[in-house]
């Protein structure tokens, strides 16, 4: 089983967010907290660090400071514009302020509940990890990352994250895993009578064409595909010869080789030759769409298929690969309709992930259909914890167990295993 499974099981970890004085607002949230989610309830405190955080690692000088958003705006006007263009109006910077705000807000919610939601999945199928297992992937992450503890306090500074916070995303990069090979136990055996029925569907896949080793000169004109062709004649190699004469640089540049060429890659005039040639045999010029060529076939690999013994692992991969991803996906769905019905946000703090979302269309980011994925996992709309800040790694690589969020994921994709759209 992989573990690439769980990394963002919607725990995209993306920028940090806005903030607004919250109250009760009449639907369950407490006041001075932003979400409830089942019992478990988000502080308006916590909302604040991680959207502070957001601001810094967004490249902000002062944090957006709804609603006015004075500092913001003057902070704006210190930055230097463009020569010969004029300065924004006051209204143009809030704006802007506003929105960097609302997109700050957005992914510190987001990041915040499916924290919230991995933890509490976690506890019900009894997934844990211990702070040994927490704080020695912290350590390792740290040594690979920042080589001088300077370093590292740095980026603690220039993200506004606070080592604490950094254990908080490690711990959440632990469990993921783990919790992958929960959801996925038992759901991707693969028996040999799977693995047969597999093979006599698929057996071309495992088949390989013949394939022949070409020795090559094309040229643009007859006359000069004849020259080649008495200079060959008269034991000069092909590889003086296409060095001279050949306008077909791939081959040129091997001298004069073409290896491994199957029925159909070739020009049709010049695949035709090849394959009707006798081994060793000088064969030319042959007029095709891309010149005459004047060729001699070196090596002639017959036709192969794998039998069904030496292709078994590669098809017992597949089929657990396909069967686990079918099981993450239907995990996924459940998993965020079940957690999203339970999640209650104030007011001022509505995101994709809450119960009672805003109505109007916004960029859910990683509530958009993201999966879970372990290590190579892509988080959906954010970066899982050890990716890196955005515009670049910090001073001496990237954070030990995290990027700030909006951090780009470590790995990129995993293979086959796309988000449910």
């Amino acid at each position: 089983m992989t573990s690439r499974a769980i990394q963002p099981v919607l725990l995209s970890v993306a920028a940090l967010a806005a903030a607004a004085v919250v109250s009760g607002c009449g639907n369950s949230v407490p006041a001075n907290s932003v979400a409830k989610v089942g019992d478990s309830v988000i502080t308006k405190k916590e909302f604040d660090r991680w959207y502070e955080s957001a601001a810094k690692q967004g490249g902000q000088t002062s944090t957006p400071d709804p609603p006015d958003f004075k500092q913001c705006v003057a902070g704006l006007k210190k930055q230097p514009q463009p020569q010969g263009g004029s300065k924004p109006s006051d209204a143009v910077l809030k704006k802007q302020c506003k929105q960097q705000a609302d997109q700050f807000k957005q992914e510190a919610m987001q990041f915040l509940i499916q924290a919230e939601w991995v933890q509490q999945e976690a506890e019900a199928r009894g997934v844990k990890v211990s702070d040994a297992e927490v704080k020695k992937s912290f350590e390792d992450k740290k040594k690979q990352a920042f080589p001088k503890e300077a370093d590292y306090q740095k980026f603690l500074k220039q993200s506004g994250m606070s080592e604490e916070d950094i254990l908080f995303r490690v711990k959440l990069d632990t469990l993921q895993p783990k919790l992958t090979q929960k959801v996925t136990e038992g759901k991707v055996k693969v028996s040999d009578e799977d693995i047969k029925t597999y093979y006599a569907k698929k057996k071309k896949q495992f088949a390989q064409p013949e394939r022949r080793d070409l020795n090559l000169v094309l040229t643009k004109t007859k006359a000069k595909a004849d020259q080649a062709r008495k200079e060959l004649q008269d034991g000069k190699s092909f590889k003086a010869v296409a060095k001279k004469y050949s306008i077909d640089q791939a081959s040129k540049a091997q001298g004069g080789k073409l290896p491994d060429v199957s029925k159909g890659q070739q020009d049709k005039a010049v695949d035709k030759a090849a394959f009707a040639a006798k081994k060793g045999r000088l064969v030319g010029p042959v007029k095709g769409q891309f010149g005459f060529a004047v060729l001699k076939v070196s090596k002639v690999k017959p036709a192969s298929q794998q039998t069904l013994a030496q292709a078994t692992d590669a098809i017992r991969n597949v089929l657990r690969g396909q069967r686990e991803q079918k099981a993450l996906n239907k995990f996924i769905k459940d998993f965020r309709e079940n957690y999203k019905e339970k999640t209650n946000c104030a007011d001022d703090y509505r995101v994709a992930e809450c119960k009672n979302a805003p109505k109007e269309k916004t960029d859910t980011g990683p509530a958009s259909g993201g999966q879970p994925g372990g290590p190579q996992g892509a988080p959906p709309g954010g970066a899982p914890p050890g990716g890196a800040p955005p515009g670049g790694a910090p001073p001496g690589g990237a954070p030990p167990g995290g990027a700030p969020p909006g951090g780009a994921p470590p790995d990129g994709a995993p293979p086959g295993a796309a988000p449910p759209g």
